[in-house]
């Protein structure tokens, strides 16, 4: 049995290469239990090629990882035991009910007859699917395949849940309802990993998370701090900027970026900052917002596109 002290997830320098190429270089992390955690990043950031390593699938380079105090090279059947993997591809078995999806899978970790149904009927009733039991996968709707594909993650009944974008292509009542789900599972106790594009989903769920880039971390920290210290509480987004503006701003050094013919200016509003920009230069076509995780993400990633 894991002691309380021990994190769930600990890595230590660790790496991942293919070939030569570096995808993972030299991270540090850890992960507390009942912590929900995000790994945030660009496309070819890295985040995917961690979260293989978590499970198994892919080794280490070099670096060391343990789980529950477990050693991912040697301790992996007890590892995988206690995690659930919720992938962001559909790997449902289309050529059977949503029951059998369960069912079936619930075999794998060599559980009782009893025990699966029973923990197929918990979980139907969970992720309120007991009205498709016998539906095909084909007849369901994206959002009712997230929550099939999450209720398998926990057939096991796992102490740990990974998901890689797990609500992506969702529509927004879909994925509010799938968020609502992982709140509860956090609520119960369950440590969770998350990786996303979407910014707003990090920021709502996670307690603590990483931004990367290029395999490295970047920062470390609550939504709210590193909102509070990458974007601040007030942002202005303004068109056409005159030379007034951008003198004000050069001279008051505050926070900005200067994009084409726009620029998105960064204050905590602390010495009243916000409110002399709107009443000397913005006089039409000025948005008021506050600042948000998108902005952090774009100021230590870059806005330019990577694909």
């Amino acid at each position: 049995m894991m002691k309380a002290d021990i994190p769930v997830i600990e890595a230590l320098d660790l790496s991942k290469r293919f070939g030569s190429f570096t995808a993972v270089q030299d991270v540090s992390l850890q992960v507390e239990k009942g912590e929900f955690f995000g790994l945030l990043g660009p496309n070819g950031a890295g985040k995917t090629s961690i979260i293989r390593m978590m499970y198994g699938f892919s080794p280490l380079s070099s670096g060391n990882m343990k789980l529950f105090g477990l050693d991912i090279r040697t301790g992996w059947r007890e590892i995988r035991s206690k995690i659930g993997v919720c992938q962001q591809e559909n790997t449902l078995d289309p050529d059977l009910s949503v029951e059998k999806n369960l069912l079936v899978f619930a075999g794998y970790y060599k559980m009782s007859r009893k025990k699966a149904v029973r923990r197929t009927d918990e979980l139907l009733d969970f992720f309120a699917l007991n009205h498709k039991r016998q539906a095909q996968v084909s007849q369901l709707s994206g959002g009712m395949v997230r929550r099939l594909m999450l209720a398998r993650t926990l057939i096991n009944d796992p102490s740990l849940i990974i998901l890689d974008e797990p609500t992506t292509g969702l529509d927004p009542q879909s994925r509010h309802q799938v968020w609502d789900k992982l709140r509860d599972l956090r609520s119960k106790g369950l440590t969770l990993v998350l990786t996303t594009h979407y910014m707003e989903e990090a920021a709502s769920l996670c307690d603590r998370l990483i931004i990367m880039d290029r395999g490295r971390i970047l920062v470390e920290g609550n939504p709210e701090e590193l909102i509070s210290k990458y974007a601040g509480a007030s942002v202005v987004e303004l068109e056409n900027p005159g030379e007034d503006l951008k003198t004000f701003i050069r001279e008051k050094q505050i926070r900005h970026e200067e994009l084409m013919n726009r620029i998105i200016i960064y204050t905590d509003d602390s010495e009243g900052l916000g409110k002399a920009i709107r009443e000397r230069f913005c006089p039409e076509k000025c948005l008021f917002r506050s600042g948000t995780l998108e902005d952090v993400f774009l100021r230590l990633t870059g806005r330019e596109l990577r694909e």
